[in-house]
């Protein structure tokens, strides 16, 4: 049997390979009669080997049964974002992509500059099982045909989730069931741990009670950062999409939020090396147990931690985030992971019936469980299969709680939102602060500048 520390180092090692791991997954490359081209899809690197199975598996039953071949090349965050903005370039996209990380933010201009199809005929038909706001999510505007359209497949959700070490709460004398619910008394009560782990630990001073990025270089930076915008009441923009950035009350609540956020930094509670992290880093500090608490994303944190049953059901704890500041339940940002087919494909058909193959409920339902539940149903039904329902797994269950009272990012009031997020503004004027020492009010005026900017771009 294999031990905790096996488990944890396995769970590190996995955590750092992200962003290296690129395969192809079907030996075949038989063209599918458009051509001399066989049918492409890029799909995002899954985080556990039972992911990547799952899809293969769900791949060839439909070759199976069509007898299509298809090319499925899987690559990591960054391989992806990098393969897709060349493919783009010499206009040579694969058919149908799949993306979990930053190739997403590109998706509504994509949309906007008449480059991806629309796929209502395919998502029309399961409209009455699709949550509606993941459906909004993937309405864009196209600006040649100015015209909105569903120019993605809605496939899963995501939203950020608080996880924290209880043996190290107990350890500083401190109990879980009494975490304060209020803003600012929340983020003391661990503040208060690291300092009294620090006092036990005279030799050991690499504690740090919070592992919040602070770097451009990560999109848990600005998925983060959102969360304490929603806790100051900050709306960037109206539910009409207007920008309404220069209001004073929404600048003032932007400066708040920073100062707020970039002091967890300076004042000790934040590893240092958080400027420079990126997405696996605030992961790699958590199983180390060097950080108390982190914000992640999805799942993933508690996910590759599950065959170890003393981490996964007593020592890891997955929470809710406090109210707001106003006392309000904060409502966590989701983000929708979206699949999409290329107008300049010449496989369109083959990528439709595809796409149609993979989001039937219970072949999606399998995807997602394969996933280990890190991305959360865009298909309220099937939350309905024990895998959601099983009150024993306390982060299944936590999750679902979470998401009854989840928000979309701002992108789904105007796609012009997606740049911000895909420039990740909020992590550049964050480490700005935290390493060049920049104040909160110059890093919100340049935030707002530089927003200004992307919009009046997008309105062209």
């Amino acid at each position: 049997m294999q031990t905790r520390q096996e488990f944890i180092k396995y769970g590190l090692l996995f955590f750092l390979s992200l962003g290296v791991v690129t395969c192809n997954a079907s030996p075949s490359s038989v063209g599918s009669g458009a051509g001399d081209r066989p049918f492409r899809v890029w799909w995002q690197q899954g985080f556990y080997p039972e992911e990547t199975q799952e899809i293969q598996r769900l791949v060839q039953e439909w070759e199976n049964e069509t007898g299509n071949r298809v090319e499925l090349t899987f690559y990591s965050d960054a391989d992806m974002l990098r393969e897709t903005n060349n493919a783009i370039a010499s206009v040579n996209p694969p058919d149908l992509l799949f993306s979990t990380g930053k190739v997403e933010t590109l998706i509504p201009s994509l949309a906007w500059d008449n480059q991806l199809v629309d796929l209502s005929d395919i998502i029309t038909p399961l409209r009455s099982i699709y949550d509606r706001e993941a459906l909004e999510s993937v309405a864009y505007k196209n600006s040649h045909t100015r015209q909105t359209g569903k120019y993605a497949a809605p496939l899963s959700q995501q939203t950020i989730h608080i996880h924290y070490w209880k043996p190290l709460v107990e350890q500083a004398g401190f109990s879980s069931d009494r975490i304060p619910q209020d803003w600012e008394g929340f983020w003391q009560f661990w503040k208060d741990i690291q300092d009294e782990l620090r006092s036990q630990w005279q030799q050991n001073q690499k504690i740090y009670a919070f592992g919040f990025p602070m770097s451009p270089a990560a999109s848990d930076t600005y998925f983060t950062f959102e969360q304490f915008l929603t806790a100051h009441n900050v709306q960037l923009i109206s539910p009409t999409g207007q920008l309404q950035i220069r209001e004073p009350r929404v600048r003032q609540g932007l400066i708040n939020a920073l100062t707020e956020y970039t002091n967890l930094y300076k004042d000790g509670y934040v590893p240092p090396s958080a400027i420079d992290w990126a997405n696996p880093d605030n992961n790699v500090s958590f199983l180390s147990r060097n950080s108390i608490l982190t914000a992640n994303p999805s799942l993933s944190i508690p996910g590759s931690q599950r065959q170890d049953t003393q981490t996964y059901f007593q020592d890891l704890v997955t929470i809710d985030w406090p109210n707001t500041l106003n006392g309000d339940r904060l409502n966590s940002v989701s983000s929708v992971k979206m699949v999409v087919i290329f107008k300049e494909s010449p496989n369109q058909e083959q990528a439709k019936s595809l796409l149609s193959y993979l989001i039937q409920p219970e072949n999606l339902g399998s995807y997602l469980q394969g996933a280990q539940g890190r991305y959360f149903p865009v298909m309220p039904k099937l939350l309905e299969d024990p895998f959601w329902t099983n009150p024993e797994d306390p982060h299944i269950s936590a999750s679902v709680q979470q998401y009854q009272q989840a928000r979309p990012f701002a992108q789904s009031f105007n796609p012009a939102y997606s740049q911000v997020l895909s420039d990740n503004i909020w992590g550049q004027v964050i480490r700005a602060i935290v390493a060049d020492g920049i104040s909160p009010e110059q890093a919100a005026d340049r935030a707002i500048a530089q927003i200004e900017g992307i919009f009046s771009n997008w309105e062209q």
